[in-house]
């Protein structure tokens, strides 16, 4: 029997890990050709796979390590070696990838059991039970706060007998502070390359197209590729970041790409920690005094709540969620998502944080990257698969939710509401503003903030679909209030800053 694990099954505290006689690893690279992914995402993958095979291999473990283009030769190899070989996988998450793969295994005359999945909290059919035997069929009780109390209860994390510790739920009203002028963060763990990571980044960009190719602005390569790294990551984050991530986890500063977030999604997509692990870490830092409860809580919500809701939320709209367009959005994304090149200092930050790390923060990602998006009018599905290319820690089942259905409300399977916002947000969040040449507290005319006028002429042009939803009201209000005159001012606007972002001068 061999235990077959993709490259985001790279957990070697794994019970069935001990199960089977050999573990098969496909270093598959069509996946690479098929996308211009960020060279980090590459590195980080690859090498974390090759990281993951020595070590099973000095801990005596049999490793088949194929590497071949697809999984199909990959395992063509395999089952030559193993004819008629018996395979056990843990259930992957993206959507279909199950019948793919059984028909991958099926055709060589294997057999492909699947087990649970220990990157993830719950099984499909736990999170099944919630959602089906909730005792409404209200779509509103559908949402992650209903879900998080819930598992907060499951599994007793923060919690006081029946109560949450602190007693909130939540402590968002807490944690939406911005640093003062002269707050620095700590500087974020940065981990040298050795030989085997080297020789991956080489080839990553010697072989591969790229989300930066033929650029030089992508940053030396950083990112912990294996599970010790990643736990001295954890460990980083808890003894230096952590007791400020809370209050600034929304704030956004001008050249702090990292602030005081932990970093460590990239290593927990891949297996090298699991959430449960680092949600048992985050609760022992406020039990001993080393994090204040709101920074614990937010950090906990996002994996314990979040992220879980994520991942099964996906399982059950797909493959709906990936071409919904409720709002039939259908501009191409500008060439600023592409080039960094605009003189919009919010855009401008968050875009070259993705091009140099292949990553942004989760407010650069839904109040920037996401809004401006959205209030452009640009396609959900354009959009989802640049974030899809981008990013580290980016998979279909981590960005089709949260780019999709959040950031450009294509359904409402999440939320009630678009995460729309004119500059007021930027500007309350960040000292974003205060360098850009374009006036945040202007609406229309020339030098006008971009994000304003495309607001307001987005909740005009989709007022059939929002007028009405949650939370709402007051924002149509003030579309309301507005006469003939001014939105002919703020149409006027909003076309010229379409324009300037199609032809890549704004």
């Amino acid at each position: 029997m061999t235990l077959w694990l993709l490259g985001t099954h790279l957990d070697r505290t794994a019970d069935y890990l001990a199960e089977h006689d050999r573990v098969l690893l496909v270093e598959a690279t069509a996946f690479a050709d098929r996308r211009p992914y960020h060279p980090h995402k590459l590195t980080l993958v690859f090498a974390a796979m090759r990281q993951f095979r020595d070590d099973l291999r000095e801990r005596g473990l049999t490793v088949d390590y194929r590497q071949a283009e697809t999984f199909a030769e990959g395992l063509d190899a395999h089952f030559d070696d193993h004819p008629e070989d018996d395979l056990t996988i843990p259930r992957p998450a993206a959507h279909g990838a199950e019948d793919r793969l059984r028909g991958l295994v099926d055709a060589r005359g294997g057999s492909l059991s699947f087990v649970a999945n220990p990157t993830f909290l719950l099984t499909p059919d736990e999170f099944d039970e919630w959602a089906d035997g909730r005792t409404t069929n209200d779509p509103d009780t559908y949402r992650l706060e209903g879900f998080y109390r819930h598992l907060r209860r499951e599994t007793g994390v923060l919690m006081d007998g029946d109560e949450p510790v602190g007693g909130e739920w939540n402590y968002d009203e807490e944690n939406r502070e911005t640093p003062p002028d002269d707050w620095e963060p700590p500087e974020p763990p940065l981990f040298e390359p050795d030989e085997t990571t080297r020789e991956v980044g080489s080839w990553v960009d010697a072989e591969f197209e790229t989300f930066v190719d033929g650029d030089t602005e992508a940053a030396p390569f950083r990112w912990p590729v294996t599970r010790e790294e990643s736990l001295s990551a954890l460990e980083t984050f808890v003894d230096a970041r952590f007791a400020e991530f809370g209050r600034y986890q929304d704030a956004m500063v001008a050249g702090e790409w990292a602030m005081s977030h932990s970093l460590l999604s990239a290593s927990i997509n891949l297996g090298l920690l699991r959430p449960m692990e680092v949600v048992e870490r985050a609760e022992q830092a406020y039990e001993d005094g080393d994090a204040p409860i709101n920074s614990v809580e937010g950090f906990v919500r996002q994996l314990l709540g979040w992220r879980e809701f994520m991942r099964h939320v996906y399982r059950r709209s797909m493959p709906e969620m990936a071409e919904a367009n409720q709002l039939d959005q259908r501009e191409e994304l500008p060439p600023a998502y592409w080039t960094g090149e605009t003189d919009m200092t919010c855009l401008s930050e968050a875009v070259n944080h993705v091009r140099e790390r292949g990553y942004a923060h989760h407010i650069e990602r839904l109040m920037v990257l996401s809004n401006f998006a959205l209030v452009y009018g640009a396609d959900p599905g354009a959009l989802n698969e640049w974030f899809h290319q981008g990013f580290v820690d980016a998979f279909h089942w981590v960005t089709t939710p949260n780019v999709v259905g959040m950031g450009s409300f294509a359904t409402d399977a999440l939320s009630s509401k678009p995460y729309a916002s004119s500059g007021s947000y930027v500007n309350r969040m960040s000292d974003y503003c205060k360098s850009c040449p374009y006036a945040v507290s202007r609406d229309t005319g020339e030098g006008a903030c971009p994000f304003n006028s495309l607001y307001w002429t987005f909740l005009r042009d989709n007022e059939e679909t929002l007028r009405g939803t949650g939370r709402m009201g007051l924002m149509y209000s003030h579309v309301d209030d507005k006469d003939d005159e001014e939105w002919e001012a703020l149409e006027a606007r909003a076309e010229t800053v379409r324009e300037k972002a199609r032809n890549g001068t704004l």
